[in-house]
């Protein structure tokens, strides 16, 4: 018994360098109570206990504001950090050196009897505020983000952010991924336009972000073989006149660019792109005016 409490007070050391001392850890740490009634409260479970499991169960919600069902399996090494709000239901099961951070809900998706919570393996991280719903299973060392909505499996060492929660590690980590698109093409047309059309890098992490660089990438083959023909046309018949593509204007972005400043700070190359535009449209009012 003393042995178990060593190692899960041990556990906090290694994952909290706010904790100072033992006392402290003991007397201070909600997630730490909240770990030692759910024992008492899981071994009365299984003696066929279940009103005095249930009423310890509460007692200890009342007091650290964590809810653990008697009938949840709790590996060892255990961590709960700050804890609020913390929902583990009945037929959950966490594995091994499972840390936990506050909001998070490890909850089911349907009234029936049987399994209906998660498994989380060993080593896995959950951030604040994550749902993890469902009876299925999540990876050892697995990570999911902060407020992530979990409802499939996850497999090992994933990392999964968002809502619903997307795959955002790659297998190989340390192995860069070729582009997918033509770099001199995609600078080109971003000089065209006359602003960064991607706000984001190549390799950011966000599932929609990437969605996103493919659809303009499309776009931007698209306006290349559009350009392509009408260079065509203008060879066949020398009376085919171009029509002018509708003008982007920093106004459109004006309130997208300003996140990309605020949070990658202001971009060199903005003092270009503004005399690129300039020259631009000096050069089509002179042409409207020999028109």
């Amino acid at each position: 018994m003393f042995g178990r409490l060593r190692e899960d007070i041990n556990s906090v050391f290694d994952r909290d360098p706010a904790a100072r001392n033992f006392l402290e850890v003991l007397t201070n740490y909600p997630g730490l109570h909240a770990l030692l009634a759910h024992r008492l409260s899981h071994r009365l479970w299984g003696h066929n206990l279940k009103w005095l499991a249930r009423t310890i169960s509460t007692l200890a919600r009342w007091l650290t504001g964590i809810e653990i069902h008697p009938g949840a399996t709790i590996g060892r090494r255990f961590f709960i950090d700050h804890g609020m709000g913390v929902v583990i239901g009945e037929t959950a099961e966490v594995g091994d050196d499972v840390t936990l951070y506050q909001g998070v809900t490890l909850g089911g998706t349907s009234w029936n009897k049987g399994k209906r919570h998660p498994t989380l393996g060993d080593g896995v991280i959950v951030g604040a505020g994550a749902k993890i719903l469902g009876p299925f299973r999540v990876g050892a060392g697995a990570k999911i983000g902060s407020n992530a909505v979990i409802t499939k499996e996850v497999p090992d060492g994933a990392t999964v952010v968002g809502i619903p929660g997307k795959i955002v590690k790659r297998a190989e980590p340390d192995t860069e991924e070729a582009p997918t698109f033509d770099p001199e093409r995609r600078e080109a047309i971003r000089q065209k336009f006359g602003f960064d059309a991607y706000g984001v890098s190549q390799d950011m992490p966000d599932p929609v972000a990437r969605s996103m660089q493919a659809m303009l990438d499309h776009m931007h083959a698209v306006d290349q073989r559009i350009e392509r023909m009408c260079t065509t046309l203008r060879k066949l018949d020398t009376g085919y006149r171009e029509g002018r593509l509708p003008e982007l204007r920093d106004e459109d972005f004006a309130e997208i660019l300003a996140d990309v400043d605020s949070c990658c700070g202001p971009d060199p190359r903005a003092e270009r792109q503004a005399e690129r535009r300039t020259e631009r449209q000096d050069t089509r009012r002179d042409a409207g005016d020999e028109d």
